[in-house]
C-alpha cells in the first residue's frame, strides 16, 4: 500500500507557474511509475504526464508538452510537476497517481491502469 498526498495547487493568473507536489508514504516508490492526471468539472479525468520508476523516462499529453516537467525523487518519496506558461484550459483538479509496474520505462496513460491515488489538488488559472 502507498498513501499519496498532493499539494502545490492554488489560484494563478494566465502565464503563472505551479509546482505541484505528491508526497508518498508507506512503501518505496521504487517499484511504482507515477502519473498526474486532471479532471476538471463535468468532463472525464485526463492523462498529464508519467514518469517511470527510475525518472529517465518521462511521457507528456501534447496539450502540456513544452509547458510541464514532470520529476521525481525515490529517495524523498516525492514526485512533482512544474507547470509553467498556465493557461485557463489547464483549470482542474490534479491527481497524483502510482502504478505498480516490473520493468523500468513502462507507464501507463490510462487511469485505469493505475493502483494508488490522491485526494487532489485544485489548480485555477484566471484570465
Amino acid at each position: 500500500q502507498v498513501q499519496l498526498v498532493e499539494s502545490g495547487g492554488g489560484l494563478v493568473q494566465t502565464g503563472g507557474s505551479l509546482r505541484l507536489s505528491c508526497a508518498a508514504s508507506g512503501r518505496t516508490l521504487h517499484n511504482y511509475a507515477m502519473g498526474w492526471f486532471r479532471q476538471a468539472p463535468g468532463k472525464e479525468r485526463n492523462f498529464v504526464a508519467a514518469v517511470s520508476r527510475s525518472g529517465a523516462n518521462t511521457y507528456y499529453a501534447d496539450s502540456v508538452k513544452g509547458r510541464f516537467t514532470i520529476s521525481r525523487d525515490n529517495a524523498q518519496k516525492t514526485v512533482y510537476l512544474q507547470m509553467n506558461n498556465l493557461k485557463p484550459e489547464d483549470t482542474a483538479v490534479y491527481y497524483c497517481a502510482a502504478d505498480i509496474v516490473y520493468y523500468d520505462g513502462t507507464v501507463d496513460i490510462s487511469p485505469d491502469g493505475y493502483d494508488y491515488w490522491g485526494q487532489g489538488t485544485q489548480v485555477t488559472v484566471s484570465l
